[in-house]
């Protein structure tokens, strides 16, 4: 949802107008005058369109809906960024290297490095954008959470207001013995049912499994609805057989439909209204921040550049442009040009063109 509402309050924005700049080739947009670049615009497209290359060739108007609001996100990144920033609070080189290392810890040793190659994914491009993922999640966690608070006469309303929500269903607690044989099976119920150690079965019964699991009445499947039919916790149903082996069921607990009481309640409770809380909070900031920053976007990206008879709008490098004030609809929704294929696009942004690490999340000087 907060997607949505930051397109739409950029688009908002974007009708205040934008001044000329001879010298962006490869930027789209400038926040506070900090550029977003063309790369920015298309690493974040493919990470969306990964699953679907090669599949179908989309339309110019669902590229020109699809950068728009890759754009705006962008956008808006680069403002909490820069709102981090006139606190001090950006991201450092530090908290960036600690979260790519845990990420990096993930993969055997060379392994990253080889899924960024398989995947054509840009490592300085995939650090810019995990640096935007960390101010956006500190930007949460520092500015807007000490912000929100939740009275407690609020959760006392949201509970009765919600307290279908609260509700548990019957549901049982279930060890699942499988094995290669019914013999197998039953001797290891036999031994669970004496001993009560779930632990020692797979050591006394080499080829013997079990799990335990949490199950509500209503999605029992039929065969396990019917072996534990009658049993008491503590018993064991007969040995099933199915394609995959045989196994036994053990009832180690049944639990009764039930309303969660407050004090259980009150961790749900509260999770729901700091999410609501939190989402209208980063509303108010972002319509206020919008209202206040200097945003340019480039006229390739703007709806008047997918106009047709305007010339060949494809060989000229992106410069920053102002909407026209006597159409209401231009500039509402970023577009490329009919003319211009996405290697035209890539073909005009230098390779020296990319945002220097140290200087995202600096001050930008506003």
């Amino acid at each position: 949802m907060k997607r949505y509402i930051a397109i739409l309050f950029l688009l908002a924005a974007l009708m205040a107008g934008c001044s000329g700049d001879t010298d962006d080739m490869g930027i789209v947009a400038r926040v506070n005058g900090a550029p977003i670049f063309l790369s920015q615009l298309e690493f974040q497209h493919d990470q969306f369109q990964e699953d679907s290359v090669g599949a179908f060739v989309p339309s110019v108007e669902k590229l020109r809906r699809e950068y728009g609001e890759i754009l705006s996100d962008l956008i808006v990144q680069e403002l909490v960024v820069q709102d981090l920033a006139r606190r001090d609070l950006s991201v450092t080189d530090e908290e960036l290297r600690k979260a790519e290392d845990m990420v990096r810890a993930d993969y055997p040793e060379g392994a990253f490095e080889q899924v960024l190659v398989e995947e054509y994914i840009d490592l300085k491009s995939w650090r810019r954008q995990l640096r935007y993922y960390l101010a956006q999640k500190k930007f949460f966690q520092q500015v807007l959470r000490p912000q929100v608070k939740i009275d407690y006469k609020e959760a006392e309303k949201y509970y009765r207001d919600h307290i279908s929500d609260f509700y548990l269903a019957e549901s049982l607690r279930i060890l699942v013995v499988r094995g290669p044989s019914r013999e197998l099976v039953i001797k290891a119920v036999d031994k669970y049912l004496k001993d009560h150690d779930q632990v020692n079965l797979a050591t006394a019964f080499g080829e013997v499994e079990t799990r335990e699991v949490v199950v509500r009445e209503g999605r029992l499947t039929a065969p396990w609805r019917a072996a534990l039919t009658g049993l008491k916790p503590g018993q064991a149903s007969d040995v099933l057989t199915d394609r995959f082996g045989f196994e036994a069921l053990v009832l180690l607990e049944r639990s009764e439909a039930k309303v969660l009481p407050p004090a259980q309640a009150y961790p749900l409770v509260e999770e729901a209204l700091l999410e609501k809380k939190m989402e209208s909070a980063f509303e108010k900031w972002l319509s206020g921040s919008l209202a206040k920053a200097d945003i340019k976007i480039s006229e390739h990206l703007l709806e008047s550049a997918a106009k047709p008879g305007e010339g060949d709008a494809g060989g000229d490098d992106p410069v920053m442009t102002e909407p026209d004030e006597s159409s209401p609809d231009q500039g509402m929704e970023p577009t490329l040009p009919p003319d211009m294929s996405q290697d035209d696009m890539n073909d005009q942004e230098p390779a020296d063109e990319a945002i220097p690490m140290d200087q995202i999340g600096t001050d930008t000087g506003i």
